[in-house]
């Protein structure tokens, strides 16, 4: 029989640590297997270093594996598990480097402002790391998101603990959203009648014509965009909620997703920044300029940097900067300890984890205090905005959820082949004056056009026709399979939306959907009939597009499971391979601090375990691999008993941590295995293995404990050093003789 590869990601923080404990033990029950386990870095530190092979000696260099990864979705045999990585935001991208330049790679520093056209270039070089890098080079399938049954279950039986009430006397809590003037009041969109190559060129006053992209070929049938953020509104609409929060006394948020909209949303961020912190910055700007103080970066930038100027200077600015909070309304607090703001670095607030989070706790963010108040959440953009307001005032009408009885809303979301927005960014600009900013076809047509000022954001996205007509099967296939109703959550009233409308319309028909619930309803109506339902107990499938899949796909299992790490996420690839997702990882900075400082890794790997099975699967299937399709089926055993047994991680030191889950799960597995009669070699193999792991239970747990309370050291946060990592991860030398002698 052939060998079938899983390509497991080595990614960033939490997930990359946790894997450092899982990995060796799905390597060592899939030996002799004709199942191999290749490691491929797409980690943030990977990705830098693949830029830059010209200035690293042979033993540093690391080949591009995100781009081999991209290769391989084309191949019907992909199969792939990925797990959560860093979508890093410019601050984040600066500390990767300075890291891997104290370990001795000769990476330039970013050029924030680049002066000439060497350091122009430099910068989009580091561009293929930032953002949202990896999920456009490996989505090249649609999503099919949802809780494993065993999972949903459990968290119905084990509610999680985290969910708070809502007050009954009240709450100020709301979203803040534009009413004119942001993307969504601003898009255009047209589906292409043919195929085409076009550029996108800026126009000024005086008629200068600028190129700005030289080239977007373009499908016959692919669905293009155009939208424009008015600066000037959004700086009103900044200033607004200001004065609303101040004079209702409640906290004041902002909710965007800087890492993924590396080009928009950074800039957007700066704008709420120097629009609160008006008066400091103002009466300072020759100053701040000077030294490249960025508001972009957050105030943590502009603080960082008054080291470059003379100490009374700073110190003049540092009063000025503090003194703006008597004026102001407080700000709701990412770290109140150490007082770290909202708006202190831009991807400490991610919208799709921050937003459920203050649903949770009753509508409430930390102030600085480190106590729960209202806050008004400031969400520019109406696109999605309504979602949470509508979600907000079903709480403050009927009371929390309650995870012992809720349904699920499942996710179906279009984002193969750079769908939407998370593909905006190689035709995201800023206008630099006043003006057009208009794309051009062959024949020298405008395509869509935006009049822009001085500074206004113009966003170009695309959708192409064949992931549409996936996405609807896969819509379809869902609901035959759950008899759930499917809802396409489109607005008629926004541009992009009614030309996906169509194609919803025309690609339905190609299906058999008799007996079928399937809907199209625009966005607040949608979430209306999805809360409805989920307070009954029963689900729901969201048929969404890129960024709601993202949103609701943290939403609903953070407010379910407690957490969106254990959600399943099954990307059925274009070309016939796999991709299988492991959860989110929003949290995953704050379980690696936690590890560093006292030894106890919360991470659960609950999602790594779910996404296994269908990659076995999918190996059992195409390959009538008998042994993947045993461990397939024991792996699900264990997992309903690893979830039974209530193994997950704990959040305090001292307890069970992600290592003992990962014990437990093998253990379990091998139980599974040494039971079943389907593979008489397999069941020999492991019935030593579960006796051995059983009669040592205690002591390898008392082990894995006694390694907790002290800090760790695994050389580095971007990239540990992989000695010092393996022995933090895998301290129990009775639980290594065992799985290393597989």
């Amino acid at each position: 029989m052939s060998i079938s590869k899983i390509n497991w990601t080595k990614t960033d923080e939490a997930p990359l640590l946790a894997s450092y404990a899982l990995l060796p033990v799905v390597q060592a029950f899939t030996k002799g297997t004709d199942i191999e386990i290749e490691l491929s870095d797409i980690s943030l530190a990977g990705r830098i270093l693949s830029i830059f092979p010209e200035r690293l000696k042979e033993d540093q260099k690391v080949a591009d594996h995100l781009q081999m990864l991209g290769d391989l979705t084309q191949d019907p045999s992909a199969n792939i598990i990925k797990l959560p990585n860093i979508s890093a935001s410019i601050p984040q991208l600066q500390s990767a480097i300075k890291e891997l330049q104290e370990k001795g790679y000769d990476i330039p520093d970013y050029p924030e402002e680049p002066k000439s056209d060497e350091e122009i270039a430099l910068q989009k070089r580091f561009a293929k790391a930032l953002g949202s890098a990896v999920n456009p080079v490996l989505r090249e399938g649609n999503s099919d998101r949802r809780p494993a049954a065993a999972v949903k279950k459990f968290a119905q039986k084990n509610p999680h603990k985290m969910m708070k009430p809502w007050p009954e006397s009240g709450s100020k809590t709301r979203v803040a959203h534009m009413t004119g003037g942001d993307f969504y009041g601003t898009e255009k969109s047209v589906t292409m009648q043919k195929a085409d190559d076009i550029k996108i060129e800026y126009v000024a006053a005086d008629g200068t014509v600028k190129t700005l992209k030289e080239s977007l070929p373009l499908l016959e049938g692919e669905v293009i965009d155009a939208a424009i953020m008015n600066v000037a509104a959004l700086r009103e609409f900044y200033a607004d909620q200001i004065e609303a929060a101040k004079k209702d006394d409640v906290l004041l948020s902002l909710h965007l997703k800087a890492t993924m909209m590396k080009i928009s949303d950074p800039v957007m961020f700066g704008h709420a920044v120097s629009v609160y912190y008006k008066d400091a910055l103002d009466k300072h700007a020759d100053a701040l300029k000077e030294i490249g103080a960025n508001v972009n970066n957050g105030l943590a930038d502009v603080l960082a940097k008054l080291d470059r100027l003379p100490a009374a200077k700073k110190a003049e600015i540092e009063a000025d900067i503090e003194a703006v909070y008597d004026s102001r309304p407080d700000l709701a607090m990412v770290d109140s300890r150490n007082g770290i703001t909202n708006l202190h670095v831009p991807n400490n607030v991610i919208i799709d984890a921050s937003m459920p989070v203050v649903i949770r706790d009753g509508g409430k963010m930390w102030n600085k205090n480190d106590e729960l108040q209202d806050t008004i959440a400031m969400i520019p953009d109406r696109s999605y905005a309504t979602i949470y307001q509508e979600t907000i005032e079903n709480c403050q009408r009927n009371g929390q959820f309650d995870p012992s009885t809720m349904g699920s809303v499942s996710n179906v979301g279009l984002m193969a082949q750079k769908a939407e927005e998370y593909g905006s960014h190689d035709k995201t600009f800023i206008a630099e004056g006043k003006g057009v900013i208009r794309a051009v076809n062959q024949a020298g047509e405008v395509v869509l056009e935006q009049n822009v000022e001085t500074g206004d954001i113009f966003r170009m996205c695309q959708a192409k026709d064949a992931p549409i007509r996936d996405w609807v099967k896969l819509a379809v296939n869902r609901a035959k399979a759950s008899g759930s109703p499917a809802i396409f959550w489109l607005d008629d009233n926004r541009a992009h939306d009614r030309e996906i409308i169509k194609k919803v319309n025309m690609y339905l028909n190609e299906h058999d959907t008799t007996g079928l619930d399937i809907r199209i309803m625009e966005p607040v109506e949608a979430i209306k009939f999805s809360l409805e339902r989920i307070r009954k107990g029963q689900d729901t499938i969201s048929v969404t597009g890129n960024v709601l899949r993202d949103f609701l796909t943290d939403l609903f299992p953070i407010l379910e499971l407690g957490t969106s790490a254990r959600m399943l996420s099954i990307v059925p690839l274009m070309k016939g391979g796999g991709l299988f997702e492991t959860g989110a990882g929003g949290s995953a900075p704050k379980h690696v601090q936690q590890f560093l400082k006292e030894g106890h890794l919360r991470w659960d790997s609950l999602g790594e375990y779910c996404a296994l099975v269908p990659s076995f699967e999918m190996i059992a299937e195409k390959t009538s691999n008998n042994k993947a399709k045993v461990l397939a089926e024991t792996l699900d055993e264990a997992i309903s008993k690893y979830l039974e047994n209530a193994k997950s991680p704990s959040r305090k030191v001292n307890e069970q941590d992600n290592r003992g889950g990962t014990f437990y799960l093998s253990m379990y597995w091998a139980e599974a295995l040494a039971n079943q009669t389907a593979d008489e070699e397999l069941k020999n193999r492991f019935a030593k293995v579960f006796d051995d792991l059983k009669a040592n239970e205690e002591k390898i747990v008392s082990e894995l404990i006694a390694a907790q309370g002290t800090p760790q050291d695994v050389g580095g946060y971007y990239m540990p050093d992989d000695a010092l990592a393996a022995k933090a991860m895998r301290p129990s030398a009775t639980y290594n003789a065992i799985i290393d002698a597989l």
